[in-house]
Formats: structure tokens, sequence, C-alpha cells
């Protein structure tokens, strides 16, 4: 400012110099003949007009400046630190250049607004301020570029969550990093302190929010340029593109104006984890035109296309049973694959990875960057399939199984697994069989193996059948002792009486322990005790059998039958009894009768009585 000052006042010295020599020409005033009178009283010095004449023209030259107005000015020099800007008054006025810095193309001769903050300062300067100026009128401004679609200046003043923050005629607007560019933005810090073209998108008038964009001043080109580019494509066609972005999913493509999707499964023909591996950022290369929507504007791009399929170039020499290695590169529940060469891969699945049956992850026999070798099982060039297998690299254990373990051959296996029909055990490794729940025992009724064994446990067993087919044997346990029932058809003879233990009671009956590795079964109504109870699990007590199976392995027993026979034995002696002694009175009767026709009419008497005696006796046993 004083350099702007210091500069005006030599201006002003220098007219002075240029203006004296002219006024000493037009009026020479000799010492002696000097009118002092009239030069105090500026009599003569203005011509023909006073001084007040002269005042008044000079006032009505310059701008009525009214304080708190905006006006406009016109910028007269500028430098790094204020810009001059004069609007028709006494003075110019000096504005802080930072003021303008959303238009850093500001010039000399260029109008702007200006606030009229005074007309003078305590130094006689005249104070303006551009931001107030810009900032009174600012929120019409926005409006009207919103109205008009109009394209407008703004300054990036800093980054903020999501995006940027925007001068704007004095406001300050949003800027999202989506609207900055039509291209994903890395770096966000190198458009702070630049000034660019924006449009105004939206406006919230409750809250004077205001939203710009600068990508909606390009995207109307970019639309053109992409209905250009889409009309010429073809598939199959080559074009140079840029790496703009990478995803998990694929990589987008820059082809000029439009982008492009290729996908992780065309970036190559090996297995690619991420996109990452294959490309990187702003890198150009060559794609293939796989397909493109033109409604939809998507273009399916390709990058393994470029070069051969790997299958292709497969020795053809190549056959089932030869021997190759490679390195895992993927690995599943079910199998591994193996890339014997890239882009070649084929699947080793988890029953050829061992001879033993059991259903096992992949994960417990190799991991992802293991170097395998492996037999080739199935090779199918035309689908492009190989299976392996490793397992084919020891002997099958299932060769010579004859021989191995004969039928009737007793064996130690280890427990692998329960059903609800058996037990499922490994003999050895690769060698599985199946004990049937009832091969488990003679004698007991076992409703599931967890009853006699564990997970884990060894058990003897003792080969029943081969099935070779589904490389499995038939195993039975109870075969190890002999039938005990050949001896339980002698020991429990329908009708015998014997002591048991109630060791169960279910809703049709009671199991009872007969004696060692021997159980009956009882119903529920014939456990009911002498005293109309049931009998409860733990009670000992006498049982008489009802029925025997030596085939169905089967003795149904009664306690309630044992007291019910004696009961009704007592009764029917008691019966005999009454009527043996019936029998013996009618005889005496009739042996009466027939002494009495011999006796004399005295004698009748007394036998009368003797008779009716003897009557009374024996309807009182009766």
């Amino acid at each position: 400012m004083a350099e702007i000052i210091n500069e005006n006042v030599e201006v002003a010295e220098a007219a002075a110099v240029q203006e004296a020599p002219v006024a000493k020409k037009s009026k020479k005033v000799s010492n002696d003949e000097f009118n002092w009178e009239a030069y105090e009283n500026d009599l003569d010095l203005y011509g023909e007009d006073s001084k007040e004449g002269v005042s008044e023209k000079y006032n009505e030259s310059l701008l009525n400046v009214q304080v708190g107005e905006v006006v406009e000015g016109t910028v007269i020099s500028l430098n790094k630190r204020e810009v001059v800007v004069n609007i028709g008054y006494k003075s110019d006025g000096i504005i802080p250049v930072t003021e303008f810095r959303y238009n850093p193309e500001l010039a000399v001769g260029e109008k702007v607004e200006v606030y009229v903050e005074s007309a003078e300062d305590k130094k006689g300067q005249l104070l303006l301020s551009h931001k107030k100026a810009r900032q009174l009128k600012s929120w019409d401004r926005v409006n009207k570029a919103l109205e008009d679609d109009e394209i407008i200046k703004g300054y990036i003043k800093c980054r903020t969550k999501g995006g940027m923050i925007v001068d704007v005629f004095g406001i300050e607007a949003f800027l999202p990093g989506s609207q900055i560019d039509v291209k994903p933005i890395r770096d966000y810090d190198i458009y702070v302190d630049k000034t660019m073209e924006f449009k105004v998108v939206k406006i919230n008038q409750e809250f004077r929010n205001v939203v710009v964009s600068h990508k909606a001043l390009i995207e109307a080109e970019l639309e053109q340029q992409k209905k250009e580019i889409m009309s010429k494509l073809e598939k199959g066609q080559i074009l140079e593109g840029t790496v703009k972005n990478i995803t998990t999913y694929g990589v987008f493509i820059d082809l000029g104006g439009v982008d492009g999707l290729i996908h992780i499964t065309d970036l190559s023909w090996g297995r690619v984890n991420h996109p990452e591996e294959i490309v990187s950022l702003d890198q150009k290369l060559n794609v293939v035109i796989l397909d493109f929507d033109d409604t939809k504007k998507r273009i399916a791009l390709g990058l393994k296309q470029l070069t051969a399929h790997p299958w292709d170039a497969l020795d053809a020499e190549l056959k089932v049973g030869d021997k190759v290695k490679g390195k895992v590169v993927m690995m599943y529940d079910y199998g591994a694959f193996i890339e014997i060469a890239p882009g070649v891969e084929g699947l080793i699945h988890v029953s050829e990875m061992s001879w033993n049956q059991h259903l096992r992850s992949a994960q417990e026999f190799m991991k992802i960057g293991d170097e395998v070798e492996a037999i080739i099982l199935t090779l199918d060039r035309e689908e492009r399939k190989m299976s392996l297998g490793i397992k084919q690299f020891t002997a099958d254990p299932w060769e010579g199984i004859d021989e191995k373990y004969p039928i009737g051959s007793k064996h130690t296996a280890k427990v692998r697994n329960f059903t609800n029909f058996g037990i499922f055990v490994e003999i050895a490794e690769g060698i599985d069989g199946l004990i049937h729940i009832s091969d488990l025992s003679w004698t007991k009724k076992i409703k599931h193996p967890s009853e006699l064994t564990q997970i884990g446990a060894d058990i003897d067993v003792i080969v029943l059948g081969i099935d070779k087919e589904n490389r499995r044997l038939s195993l039975g346990h109870k075969q190890l002792e002999e039938n005990p029932w050949n001896d339980f058809e002698a020991q429990f003879t329908v009708d015998s009486i014997h002591e048991g233990k109630i060791i169960e009671v279910g809703e049709k009956g009671a199991v009872v322990e007969l004696g060692e590795n021997i159980e009956g079964f009882a119903p529920l109504k014939q456990i009911v005790k002498e005293d109309g109870t049931s009998a409860k699990a733990g009670e000992t007590l006498q049982f008489k059998v009802v029925e025997f199976s030596k085939v169905t392995k089967h003795i149904n027993l009664s306690h309630t039958r044992i007291w019910e026979d004696v009961k009704r034995a007592e009764e029917r002696a008691e019966k005999a009894e009454k009527r043996a002694a019936a029998d013996a009175t009618k005889s005496s009767v009739k042996k009466i009768n027939a002494s009495i026709e011999k006796t004399t009419l005295g004698d009748v008497t007394g036998l009368a009585d003797l008779k009716a005696m003897m009557e009374e006796a024996a309807a009182k046993e009766e």
C-alpha cells in the first residue's frame, strides 16, 4: 500500500514539475507587482470561476460513495499482495489479493464488484472489500447458476470428509469426491488451492448448503465420445487402454472416453487370486473386446485371449499313467487343484490322496504352495480337464485281500464311526469293515453300538464276508464266542422258574437279567406282584419261562404267572377236599337208609334223629 501511495506522489510531483513552466509562461508576476491579497484570497487563480465554483465542479465529477454500498470498480494495478481498484472516487481503494484467489487470471482493466466499507479511514484511504461484495450477492448468484445451468469458477480451499470445500461467490460449497472427475481420484490433495470450473448441482435452501460438481462439465462431452466409440466397436477388436481401477472381481480399463471391464477370469489362463497380481494402476495394455451392450454401455474385455491357450501347448505325448509335478494353487474340502503348467491344472480328489476310505478333508494331506508329484488318471484335451492321484504311488491294500483276510480269520480293528445299524471299523490302512448291530452280541439287546464300545477303541472281530466291489468287509464280534443259545434251550425250558433281576422297565415291559450274558423280557402285566403293585428296576424276583425261541433269541418271562398258578392250585386243592368230604357224607347217608328198612319203629325214630344230625353237619362243612 505504501509503495502505491509513493508511486502516486511521484507521479503528482512529476506532473507539477511539467506544468510549472507552462504556468510561468502564461502569467509572469514580479515580486513587486505580485498581488498577495489575491493569492491569499484565491482571487484570479481560477480565471473567471471562483474557488467555490471549481470545487463544486470537482465534487460533481467524483462518485458519490455511500458506505455499505456495492459498486463496480476497475482494477488499475495489482501485485502479489494487493489489488488497487478505481471506483471513480477521489482516492482508489486497496484490496488484499487473497480475496481474488478464486480468480487467478485477474488482470488490470478488469471490472470487479466491491463493497464500500469506509469512504476514508484515519489515513484518508478509501476502504473496499471484494469478498463482502461477493457474499452479499452470492446466494442469488448461486441460485441463478443452478437455474441457468451456468458454469462458474470456484476456489478449492481444503479437504473434508468425502470430498472438498470450494469457495463459490464467497460461499463454502461442497464438492463430493465422486464429482471431481469421471475417473477415481487417488490423491485429493493435488486439488487443494486450485481454481476450477464447476456446475451447481444441488442447493438446500433451508440449510443454505450448496453442492457443486466438476464431473458434470465433462460428462456430456464424454457421453458423445462414448457414442462415437461404441458405434465403432466390434467383437474381437484389439484396443489399447489404461488401467483405471482394480477391484477384487476385475479391472476397469479406460479406452479413451469409455470404460470396459476385464473380469478376473479373463486376465490370465492361470488361476488369479487378485487382479493386482497381473496389472497395476495406470498401466497401458492391449485388450480384446469379448462382448458389448450398446444400451447399457457395457464392454466386456479380455486379456488372456491375446495369448494361446496353455492346453493347446500341452505336450502331445502326455497320457494317462504318466507322472507329473506341479504346485497346489487351490484347496477345497473335496480336493486340490495342481498347476502342472501355466494355465493347466489337474484335480486330485480327496479319495485319490489315500487308500483310506474315510471321508477326510484334503487339507489333511497338503496345503497351497506345496510341490507335489502325481499320476494322471484321466485326461480330456477337448474339455481341458485332468484328474490326478497320489495314492497310486503306494500298493493297493485290497490286492490279495482273500489271502490277507480270509473268511473266518480273527483280527483287531479300530472303531472309526457309529451308525444306528452298526459299527464301521478299520482293520488296516484302506481296509474298512462293518459290524452289524445284530452281530455284536448273542444275548444282549443292543439299541446303539455306543453301549458296547467307543470311537477310537480297539475291538476284536472275525471276517464274515468280503465285498471287493465296494471294498468293504463284513465283520462280526459275537462270533468270537460259541452260540450260547444251544445251552440256553435246555436250561430255560417253558414253565421252568428262574431268579432274575429287573434291569430296565419300559413302556411295553421289563428287561430281566437271568444270568451272565442272558436276558429275558416280561410284559408290564406280567411283572405285577401278589400285593397288586408292579415290580420296579433293581428288584430281584422269580420268573417263569412262558416262551423260548432259539431262532429269534427271545425268552418271554412272567412273575405274575408264578403266584397266580400257586393261588389257582390252592383253590383247586380246597375244592377237591370239599368234594371228597361231601362224597363221604353221601355214602354214609345211603348206608343209614339201607339199615332203616331192617329196624323197628323205635329204632327208626333214633335213626331219624341221627340222620338229621349228620345232614346238619354236612351242611355246615359245605
